[in-house]
């Protein structure tokens, strides 16, 4: 009964189909599976990373954003369910970040963007991510260290209320959230890049928290700016290979979410990280500007 059922879904013929499919992107599928792995081990979707990919591999311009998307969504699902069943979350000052940032994402991905201009921002974007990961990596560190010097100075200090204290009025966090839904909505990324640096480096809260935020940033953006691309009389996807990738995003993401903390250096990782986009960030720009 299964197997009739079954075939009825996908004929042999369908399945030679996606066997073809695999065969000549096999290179792409495999860089999506390491990616989905190594971001969603530090809570991240991956979005940059697989434009980058895309846009490196000659990817159709009009199908690279969303298929970027729809891989985000599939990959930090995961991390946002199981951050709400830990009830890591604030809302209360996750909210103006999430709320403020949905429209401005589904306004950026509504925008009809020229190839060249989009290529130049793809460039910049990265480029600045790979930075400001950077910068995270290494002011994490300090943090760290500063907040172990505070609890020898005075162990009835809660190292959580030094954080809260650095926490943004309403206004700043509603205007970061919609900025950077802006604009990650027009690239075609989650905006998480952006996002846990910025909130790193201004001690918005605990590392655990920045990091479920940021996933449920990503989440929201992500589908916002895919709904603001399916409106735009341009949007188009290959439905073909995208499942392909959608299935290997999500067996990598699930890989990535269960060894994060047992054989995976996250500091070491956004390193390599930074350093890939890094890369491509500025590849992309000196082909699209000189």
């Amino acid at each position: 009964m299964f197997l009739s059922h079954f075939s009825t879904v996908f004929s042999f013929f369908d399945i030679l189909i996606f066997f073809d499919i695999f065969l000549a992107n096999w290179h792409i599928i495999l860089l999506f599976f390491i990616i989905s792995i190594l971001y969603s081990s530090v809570g991240f979707g991956g979005g940059s990373s697989y434009l980058a990919v895309l846009a490196l591999t000659g990817f159709i311009f009009t199908q690279i954003r969303a298929t970027s998307l729809l891989c985000n969504i599939v990959v930090v699902i995961g991390n946002v369910f199981y951050f709400h069943r830990q009830k890591v979350y604030d809302f209360k000052k996750v909210i103006p970040l999430v709320f403020c940032s949905i429209p401005f994402a589904f306004i950026g991905g509504y925008l009809r963007i020229h190839q060249t201009f989009f290529f130049i921002l793809l460039g910049i974007t990265l480029l600045f991510g790979a930075i400001t990961m950077w910068i995270s990596k290494n002011g994490q560190k300090n943090r760290e260290k500063n907040r172990e010097k505070i609890k020898k100075q005075n162990k009835n200090i809660d190292t959580n209320i030094i954080a809260k204290k650095s926490r943004f009025p309403f206004l700043k966090d509603a205007s970061y959230g919609g900025f950077i839904g802006f604009i990650s909505g027009m690239v075609g990324i989650g905006g998480g890049i952006f996002l846990a640096p910025l909130l790193h480096l201004t001690n918005w809260d605990t590392p655990k928290k920045i990091s479920a935020t940021a996933s449920l940033f990503i989440l929201v953006n992500s589908i916002s700016g895919l709904g603001g691309q399916y409106l735009n009389p341009e949007f188009s996807i290959n439905w073909n290979i995208t499942l392909l990738l959608l299935c290997t995003v999500f067996l990598g993401g699930q890989i990535g979410s269960r060894l994060s903390h047992q054989f995976l250096n996250p500091i070491q990782l956004k390193k390599a990280t930074a350093i890939l986009i890094a890369f491509v960030g500025i590849r992309i720009l000196i082909k699209y500007l000189f």
